[in-house]
């Protein structure tokens, strides 16, 4: 039987704001490559592409553990702080086959920690944490052991903060239904998520970090790794330049060349058909592309097309074969799994689709339901909806927005038509639990004044 050719495992790398994740990356890309050549890297990317060659410079320990390296490297993305990146989709399930949540171990569970959690878990995504900043515990010293003996080593009154951090947050991943334990005491990866404590900035535990990585992709990935022919991919960004649009976008499976014409889903699920007329691929351990006339999955790719019909971030992308109506199916399906709407309910808005079904799932775990989802800014449309609402009932006279904002046709005619924002999913669910708690209250209290004074009289027999 032929082998199959296998791609790079999809890995997210995420967690609260300020915990790390990019200097994590960034630890990541110049463990393996020379000072000189990694650069300053500061322009914001997307996705870091690490071949194996590199993974074994970086982490010697690979080879010391008796891992044969099949996977041809890593294809690491970087998310922002909130969920429109955590929860990247494709049919079927998650992007990522792993993930690293990242969590400052002097800091602990954040709000868009347990966002993440919340979606990883809802995903069935595997993953491991990072316990980042071990460097700042107040007496840590650099050893250049290997992190178990580090850890081992250090002074008595360090290793009892150290672990009375770790033993915090472990309790508190427990209190999410995850149970962890630090890597090294970890017989069962089935059964348990790894810990992996390390610093971006003394570079400790970021060789275990890769050696996790490694092992795990190896022990139970490859099979889910197989390569097939036709590209599918998922739209990530939109970044509008002064004369063209460029779309960064991860090439999931296949291979896609620059002659091929692709479809891509618009919100109703209607293909948008297009060529490409640049195709990029995003170059190994850098911030820059290269021009390709063909991408091999799974890789980032940069895409300037012929059709101007505005892309949405987070929507699939297929080869287009003249099968307009097969792919216009698929897209609907994909699209109707992701945007589930009730007959009444809350206007629901967010700016990708990954973040919108996010910001579903917890309103309906939450018994909020939608009446009408989409994409992009609120807008005039919302505002009427909502107002519309108040007809029925004035508890659904509310449009939540995750991380967009409100366009100012929609400020003119707002009046007291509630509006909910945030970029964490988290915050707007506790703001319409409570907005609506109160508003309840409001409802019940003009209801009781509105109704006719009940007394009791009794007539004396005088009159």
């Amino acid at each position: 039987m032929e082998n199959k050719k296998i791609r790079q495992p999809i890995v997210t790398v995420a967690g609260h704001v300020d915990h790390g994740k990019t200097s994590i990356l960034d630890s990541l890309r110049k463990s393996s490559v020379q000072e000189g050549e990694a650069g300053g890297i500061t322009q914001k990317i997307s996705f870091t592409s690490f071949p194996a060659e590199n993974l074994k410079i970086a982490c010697p320990l690979i080879e010391k553990s008796g891992i044969n390296l099949t996977i041809p490297g890593f294809l690491l993305i970087d998310t922002p702080g909130h969920a429109a990146f955590t929860n990247l989709r494709k049919r079927g399930g998650s992007l990522a086959d792993l993930a690293v949540l990242v969590i400052d171990i002097t800091e602990g569970i954040k709000p868009q920690t347990a966002e993440v959690i919340q979606i990883l878990k809802l995903n069935k995504t595997p993953f491991i944490v990072a316990l980042n900043k071990i460097d700042k515990i107040t007496g840590w010293r650099k050893l250049d052991d290997d992190l178990k003996t580090s850890v081992e080593a250090q002074d008595e009154r360090v290793k009892e903060v150290f672990l009375e951090k770790y033993y915090i947050i472990q309790g508190a991943l427990q209190s999410y239904g995850i149970e962890t334990d630090l890597f090294y005491n970890i017989s069962d990866f089935t059964k348990k998520v790894a810990l992996v404590p390390c610093s971006a900035y003394t570079k400790e535990g970021i060789p275990e970090l890769i050696l996790v990585l490694s092992g795990l992709s190896e022990k139970f990935l490859t099979k889910k790794l197989e390569i097939h022919s036709e590209p599918k991919g998922v739209m990530l960004e939109v970044k509008k330049e002064k004369s063209h649009s460029a779309i960064e976008a991860i090439l999931y499976d296949g291979e896609l060349k620059r002659t091929d014409e692709i479809a891509v889903a618009s919100l109703s699920g209607e293909p948008i058909v297009t060529k490409i007329r640049i195709l990029e691929e995003i170059k190994p351990l850098s911030n820059k592309f290269k021009n390709v006339e063909n991408a091999i999955a799974s890789t980032g790719i940069r895409m300037q097309l012929t059709e101007k019909t505005e892309i949405l971030p987070g929507m699939p992308f297929l080869k287009f074969k003249n099968n307009f109506e097969e792919i216009k199916q698929q897209f609907k399906k994909e699209i109707g799994e992701a945007i589930k709407t009730s007959k009444a309910g809350i206007i629901a808005k967010a700016d990708s689709l990954g973040s919108l079904e996010a910001l579903l799932v917890l309103l309906k775990q939450n018994n909020i339901s939608v009446v009408k989802a989409s994409i992009g800014n609120i807008n005039k449309s919302d505002v009427i909806s909502a107002k519309a609402n108040l007809e029925v009932n004035e508890l659904n006279s509310v449009i939540v927005g995750f991380n967009v904002e409100v366009s100012e046709d929609a400020k003119e005619i707002l009046g007291k038509t509630k509006v909910i924002t945030s970029e964490i999913v988290y915050k707007i669910i506790e703001d319409i639990i409570l907005w609506r708690k109160e508003k309840q209250m409001e409802i019940e209290k003009k209801r009781l004044m509105g109704l006719s004074t009940i007394c009791k009289l009794e007539l004396l027999p005088q009159y």
